[in-house]
């Protein structure tokens, strides 16, 4: 079940580490199953704290027979007693009730409850996967859009990934605002009116400025970013994946960008940032942003100096200064 989608059973398994997923898609059935009977109660259990026969006490029916929905977090540092009870409620769930577990798939415990509720025909699974890949947070803000109905342009969710590069919540967030602006489409400039200024955006606006020769405005945007506390290690990724992008596409410029793993947009772009490039420049500017990844991750003293290197780099196309001929 897509985690959009999710809609109430007498079991549901959401799985997956990304957490705002996880929690987008629990809020979702809490809210629909509240609006069929107000009366609905709600017991929420940490999986670590479980004690043998809390399952069976919360779900047996009551008086009044209202409905409920348990939760249940942190299956994967479940007790033994949960495992047991969780087994045995899948055979005899009780009506009017959903069970809700939570597994961020961080461990293999509970191994056997999750493949009893894979087996079970009354469980459900909500699958929460990872945002790991630059496709994937396009997929995601497209998604978001298009559940709601609303447009908005490819240079606009560029510009949105760039300002939100790490928290899905954020961007979520910043998804939730833009769609309130009345314009027919989200632009690029509306996105820019909104959400220009943050640090994040600084990281990309760096590699741009950089590799459009632009190294005084380059520097001061990285000085910028640093100085209001952003850290060195994803500052060196956001520049690595244009770097990395530029060298999938150097000498086989002619491939689609779905053999390449790209997004239209991003093929696009790093043929534009391409020109001018040489096979020298673009083996000096990988190795310096390897030099400068290790730094930032603890191998030399100074990863600041090592990334300003990087920058300079970039902004003479892999030609170290005083090297022109």
């Amino acid at each position: 079940m897509e985690w959009r989608k999710a809609s109430p059973a007498p079991v549901l398994f959401v799985s997956g580490p990304e957490e705002y997923f996880a929690g987008r898609a629990i809020r979702s059935v809490r809210e629909q199953l509240r609006k069929q009977d107000s009366s609905l109660e709600i017991h929420e259990i940490e999986a670590a704290d479980y004690s043998a026969g809390t399952l069976t006490n919360i779900t047996s029916p009551s008086l009044f027979a209202e409905p409920r929905l348990v939760i249940i977090r942190g299956l994967e540092k479940c007790s033994d007693d949960l495992i047991s009870d969780g087994i045995e409620y899948l055979s005899n769930p009780t009506d009017d009730t959903t069970v809700i577990l939570r597994h961020n798939g961080s461990s293999v415990r509970g191994k056997k409850l999750v493949e009893a509720i894979r087996d079970s025909e009354i469980a459900a699974e909500v699958v929460c996967a990872d945002i790991k890949k630059d496709s994937d947070r396009q997929a995601f803000v497209l998604g978001e859009f298009a559940h709601e109905g609303r447009k908005i342009a490819p240079a606009a969710v560029r510009a949105l990934l760039d300002a939100f590069a790490d928290d899905t919540a954020e961007l979520a967030a910043a998804c939730n605002q833009l769609m309130l602006d009345s314009a027919e489409s989200i632009t690029e400039e509306i996105v820019d009116r909104y959400y220009g200024g943050r640090v994040e955006t600084n990281a990309f606006k760096v590699a741009d400025a950089a590799l459009a020769g632009r190294s005084g405005e380059a520097m001061a945007l990285l000085r910028h970013a640093l100085a209001t506390g952003a850290d060195p290690v994803p500052l060196v990724a956001a520049i690595s994946m244009k770097i990395r992008q530029m060298a999938k596409i150097y000498g086989n410029r002619s491939a689609s960008a779905t053999t390449l793993g790209m997004a239209p947009w991003q093929l696009d772009r790093a043929r534009k940032d391409l020109t001018g490039w040489t096979d020298d420049g673009l083996a000096a500017a990988i190795q310096a942003m390897a030099s400068a990844d290790a730094a930032a991750k603890g191998a030399e003293r100074d990863p600041i100096y090592s990334l300003e290197k990087l920058v300079n780099l970039i902004s003479n196309k892999g030609i170290v200064a005083g090297n022109r001929r």
